[in-house]
């Protein structure tokens, strides 16, 4: 929040030539690629209620909450003062607004309101916004969106819950869903011994009247206050899916023992966990034995939030880099105008557009499952997309942290936070080595994923020399089954390189699309950002880059 009338006039030395406090963001007014991107692929419906969510996600106030948020992180309270177990979290209330705020703008359920309406281009816009000010509310979020597809492999589920689910209200009470005015569903998979290769899991379950009863551990788990918990256990038939309230059907607490919460690097303002279930109440959710086909369309939401989310922070690391060297001047000029730095923010911008058109068009592809090549692109494009998006964020916060020097190492900086944040899409849903394997996979049982790479490839065949040579070696590695397994980072890379530089030909401005072929798709592409070309437009790359 911005003070009142700082002094700048101080006792030794009169403060100069430090950037103005930021104030109030426009998140959707603001960002020209954005409202390009999200038009561009149909989601012309959602314009009002974007404008909406991304001039509340972008308030000052809003950014502060969640620097209260991550400076005072949630707490265990395991047991009551009685030594009665209770098996809750407390939240600083910032959070709690956070959430409120999210849940309002329909972060969890966006997609499912506005079926068959673009509605998952939609959620990929809110979770691009929203993520930017604070991604600790977002795994809530994230995986409350993503469990729908789950439910309704189990009508009877489905009519409890979606109505829940769909509510705009966040109710932060911990009382049985039933009393409630809106829910939120988490989701508990990995364990010690297994990690990604959730197939190792031995948590088991055994029927009784009613439902079954859980027995195990689970060693991540994420946003632990939510109302109910998709689980993977083992019943005779197999490896199956549970959905685990946090209260029984008798009004009592489920024995859901939290054992410590974790002391993560970032994401510090959403609680995380360690579990152990004894007897713990649940009802299976799909077939018996079924479990991974049954939690795999979940993945595949929790992926594409992991993509734009990962999007959306660069996008804060770029807007907060862009606003120090517009106003910060060294060696007789300003940051901004100088053709080095130009080159950088220039560069960096050129990531974060392609991220955003990337992630948009994976999302446009997720509201067509009727059409077999759309589905196959959204089932290849999930993993492409949340393998290069959450890749590449580290590396540009950190080059935005450079851009701000000292300052921008400070904890008073919003830079540090978003340092901390940038990991943390690449690990959760699958780390890069899996999401590699998981596009071989699709490359595999789709026949139509390739095809439907290639296909969007096609259209923008002409658009620039390098892209034309990189489609064409791109398609030449895909036929090269060779060893292909090792190659796949390489693989998943090259196709998301050109699925961008694609999207960018097609609706982008011509110095945008020009520069990050000439950069990303011609031979001497380096990785680092600030080594485009010569010959790009740096200044009219930064300009469309800068808030409105």
């Amino acid at each position: 929040m911005q003070p009142r009338a700082p002094i700048a006039d101080l006792p030794t030395h009169e403060v100069t030539n430090m950037p103005p406090h930021m104030g109030d963001q426009d998140l959707w007014g603001g960002d020209r690629a954005l409202r390009t991107f999200v038009t561009a692929q149909g989601g012309d419906i959602h314009h009002d209620a974007l404008a909406g969510a991304g001039k509340a996600a972008g308030r000052d106030a809003v950014f502060e909450k969640a620097n209260q948020a991550n400076r005072h992180p949630p707490e265990l309270r395991a047991f009551d003062r009685y030594g009665m177990r209770l098996n809750a979290v407390e939240f600083h209330p910032a959070y709690h607004d956070l959430m409120a705020l999210s849940v309002a703008h329909g972060l969890p359920n966006f997609a499912w309101e506005h079926e068959g309406q673009a509605g998952h281009l939609g959620q990929a816009a809110l979770t691009y916004m929203f993520s930017q000010p604070e991604g600790g509310v977002m795994c809530p979020m994230a995986m409350t969106y993503s469990a729908v597809p789950s439910l309704r492999m189990t009508p009877a589920l489905a009519e409890t819950w979606m109505p829940r689910i769909l509510s705009r209200d966040y109710d932060r009470r911990d009382i049985p869903a039933g009393e409630k005015t809106g829910a939120l569903i988490g989701m508990f998979m990995t364990e010690k011994q297994g990690g990604s290769d959730v197939r190792a899991n031995e948590t088991q379950a055994r029927p009784v009247e009613g439902g079954y009863l859980l027995t195990g551990h689970k060693f991540f788990c994420s946003a632990p206050m939510c109302d109910a918990f998709l689980v993977l256990a083992r019943t005779q038939a197999g490896l199956s899916c549970f959905l685990v309230p946090r209260w029984r059907p008798d009004g009592t607490r489920n024995a859901l023992y939290l054992q410590r919460l974790k002391d993560k690097l970032g994401n510090r303002s959403n609680a995380s966990g360690e579990m152990e279930f004894q007897d713990t109440w649940g009802e299976m959710v799909g077939e018996d034995g079924r479990g991974i086909r049954t939690i795999i369309d979940m993945v595949t939401g929790n992926r594409i939030y992991c993509a734009m989310s990962s999007a959306g922070i660069m996008r804060q690391a770029l807007v907060q880099a862009l606003h120090h060297c517009a106003h910060r001047s060294a060696f007789q000029n300003r940051l901004i105008r100088q053709p080095l730095m130009q080159n950088v923010l220039a560069d960096m911008a050129l990531e974060v557009e392609g991220a955003l058109a990337l992630g948009l068009r994976v999302a446009r592809a997720m509201d067509a499952p009727g059409d077999p090549r759309e589905a196959a692109l959204a089932r290849i494009g999930t993993a492409v997309a949340k393998y290069w998006n959450c890749k590449r964020c580290p590396s540009l916060v950190v080059e935005a942290l450079e851009c701000h020097g000292g300052p921008g190492y400070i904890e008073e900086s919003i830079m540090p936070r978003l340092y901390r944040e940038a990991p943390v899409n690449s690990i959760w849903e699958g780390s890069g080595n899996i999401m590699g394997l998981d596009v071989l996979r699709a490359m595999g049982r789709e026949a139509e994923a390739v095809p439907a790479v290639l296909g969007e490839l096609e259209a923008a065949r002409g658009g620039h020399p390098a892209f034309d040579r990189a489609v064409d070696d791109l398609t030449q590695d895909l036929g090269d089954r060779d060893g292909i397994e090792a190659r796949m980072r390489s693989v998943t890379e090259r196709i998301a390189l050109t699925l961008q530089g694609a999207l960018l030909i097609q609706h982008a401005p011509t110095p945008v699309a020009e520069a990050f072929c000439a950069a990303r798709l011609g031979d001497k592409y380096r990785g680092a950002f600030g080594t485009l070309p010569r010959g790009c437009d740096l200044a009219s790359i930064i300009d469309r880059a800068l808030p409105d």
